[in-house]
């Protein structure tokens, strides 16, 4: 690499660093001021009908649990929503979330779901998101590193590809998506003014410790260390955008450690590339699924703030 191209990565990597670290800070604020949801009943102590709408992607749809109920979307009965529906008794519940989605389905359809935004409504109670992962491209990049692996299965031929350029590819991409999740946020706020926000965080997809376990995971030794954090960043910043656009965060990450798609079949959460659970590779499976619901009530029933 010469000089130019190292100095250009070494002020890429600070640029990203703080870029991250403002939107921390700036979440961390937002919640020390009370410029975050400012603090209401709960949706269920109103004394009228509770509506939950569920917006998202894969995550939150549940491809290939029982039961599925949309075939186009992948869509489980299963799935956090469902659960949470259920276990929060509400009176009116819509979960449109479907595999493959962006934040850009928020607004088209995809196939036969309408636009996402559609569902909610003036009088919807609570809202829950979960979306970015598609945005910077969860398959593609499983696909390329996997691919990678086998050029040098003790270093990292991943991380090297994405930062080609003099700058990690992958942490730009997040970057990117901040902006597009604040406008999907900003557009449930405008249709649902007394809505409840929440925004649904990713679930730990691989040893937090940075071990890797190939082939069952099918990527090179120094790649899973690289993987891990690149999804600790869109966490993060999907935790600093909810916070800055009036939503509270589900922090879905901590609580499925341990339970990655490294695990044994009894512990893991998360179904590897060859599943041996009904569920879609690298995704939860039915446990994960509850991981995520009890997170998601956990988050509920603090209250807002």
């Amino acid at each position: 690499m010469t000089r130019r191209k190292r100095t250009a990565a070494t002020a890429t990597r600070r640029w990203t660093t703080v870029a991250l670290a403002a939107l921390s800070s700036c979440a961390l604020a937002a919640g020390a001021t009370g410029t975050a949801t400012a603090a209401a009943p709960d949706e269920q102590s109103r004394g009228h009908r509770s509506s939950y709408v569920a917006l998202g992607d894969s995550y939150t749809s549940g491809p290939g649990i029982p039961a599925q109920v949309d075939a186009q979307c992948a869509r489980s009965d299963h799935n956090y929503p469902s659960l949470t529906a259920r276990d929060r008794h509400v009176t009116s519940f819509t979960d449109v979330s479907c595999g493959g989605a962006t934040t850009a389905e928020m607004w088209q359809a995809q196939g036969t779901n309408e636009p996402q935004l559609d569902a909610v409504r003036r009088d919807t109670d609570l809202v829950t998101l979960q979306i970015g992962g598609n945005d910077i491209g969860f398959g593609s990049i499983i696909g390329t590193c996997a691919g990678l692996s086998a050029q040098d299965l003790s270093g990292d031929p991943c991380r090297r590809h994405y930062g080609a350029a003099g700058h990690d590819a992958l942490t730009l991409k997040i970057l990117q998506t901040a902006p597009k999740v604040a406008r999907v946020l900003r557009a449930v706020h405008a249709k649902a003014p007394h809505a409840r926000v929440v925004v649904v965080g990713y679930p730990d997809l691989l040893p937090d410790d940075g071990t890797g376990c190939y082939p069952t995971v099918p990527f090179a030794a120094k790649d899973f260390p690289y993987l891990r954090d690149t999804q600790k960043r869109l966490n993060l910043m999907l935790r600093a955008v909810a916070h800055l656009n009036r939503a509270d965060y589900v922090d879905t990450y901590r609580p499925t450690v341990g339970h990655d798609m490294c695990q044994a079949p009894a512990d893991r959460w998360i179904e590897p590339l060859s599943p041996t659970s009904p569920a879609a590779p690298a995704h939860p499976n039915a446990k994960g699924q509850e991981a995520m619901a009890r997170a998601l009530q956990r988050t509920l029933t603090r209250g807002r703030g």
